[in-house]
């Protein structure tokens, strides 16, 4: 009887050598591309894919996954939270890419011809990186596939999802998710985990998504356990602050909040004075915060998901 095959290689990249994994079931079906590690100190999700993707041999699957469970070597191997230390970029800015831009330019082209482009469906795997407390989340963008992205954030499992519009107010740009929708690729951003840790329980949250959207994409079958409820969210706000200081978030992740709700402060590094009152513009849920104290002018604090 047939089984289920793993191929082990290096796949060249924006001209580096990152490892990768070529997932064959024994019938045909869909291709399903699996990235983790865009952000090299995000361990959590790069684990939970490790461990997964090597747990498929013997099982029955069909159609094919490509796995990178570390796509940002340089970052991964400086210890570098969030940009490709070559040139300061945030790798998940930088889709579709440039094949004469920097390396994090030329890596998001590669990714997006040779790894995104044509798949079924794309699942980014990201974790709260080593400054970033989350609360488990899926993301998916707007697009002639968004139906089925919305599923596949759903199936799995965080317990909150957003989707994101394009358009002046887009918290964010340049993602795996928005270049994969804007060619009609159904894809989503998971989210479980915080601060850089492998937490057993974010590892866990992110075996078990996987293998919940394997199962509605009809390539294996359908997991055992309960369907965690889900809460959908309609626009994702990024708060900054003006000034350097002493960042003291009075919430935390998963807190509900109303607009005008104070969420926390911005101090003058001695303590005698509060720079700003960061207030919630909207109702929403907390979905990541930074976890430092320590923050330039215009630092990133947190992300509001709206109701």
């Amino acid at each position: 009887m047939a089984s289920t095959t793993i191929t082990r290689r290096n796949l060249k990249l924006g001209g580096l050598d990152i490892p990768t994994l070529d997932i064959t079931g024994t019938t045909d079906g869909p291709v399903l591309t699996l990235i983790a590690g865009v952000h090299g100190c995000e361990y959590a999700s790069m684990a939970a894919l490790r461990k997964w993707a090597n747990g498929l041999v013997g099982r029955e699957l069909s159609g094919r996954i490509q796995a990178v469970p570390v796509l940002n070597l340089p970052s991964f191997r400086a210890r570098t939270p969030f940009v490709v230390p070559d040139d300061g970029k945030n790798l998940n800015r930088c889709f579709p890419g440039d094949p004469e831009g920097t390396l994090a330019d030329r890596l998001a082209y590669d990714t997006f011809t040779k790894v995104i482009t044509g798949s079924d469906a794309l699942i980014d795997m990201h974790t709260g990186d080593m400054v970033e407390a989350l609360q488990p989340f899926a993301l998916y963008d707007a697009g002639t596939a968004e139906a089925r992205a919305r599923e596949m954030a759903t199936a799995y499992g965080l317990g909150y999802v957003i989707r994101q519009e394009p358009g002046p107010d887009r918290a964010v740009a340049g993602t795996t998710s928005a270049s994969a929708a804007e060619i009609g690729i159904p894809a989503i951003i998971a989210e479980a985990g915080g601060c850089g840790l492998v937490e057993r329980s974010a590892v866990e949250a992110h075996v078990r998504g996987l293998d919940r959207v394997l199962a509605l994409l009809g390539m294996s079958e359908s997991p055992q356990g309960e369907k965690t409820p889900t809460v959908y969210l309609k626009r994702f706000l990024w708060l900054h602050c003006r000034d350097e200081g002493w960042w003291e978030p009075t919430a935390w992740v998963g807190d509900a909040v109303t607009e005008g709700h104070v969420i926390g402060t911005v101090s003058s590094l001695d303590g005698t004075q509060t720079l700003e009152t960061i207030t919630a513009p909207a109702d929403g849920v907390l979905m990541f915060i930074t976890s430092s104290p320590a923050v330039a002018a215009d630092g990133l604090l947190l992300g509001l998901a709206a109701r």
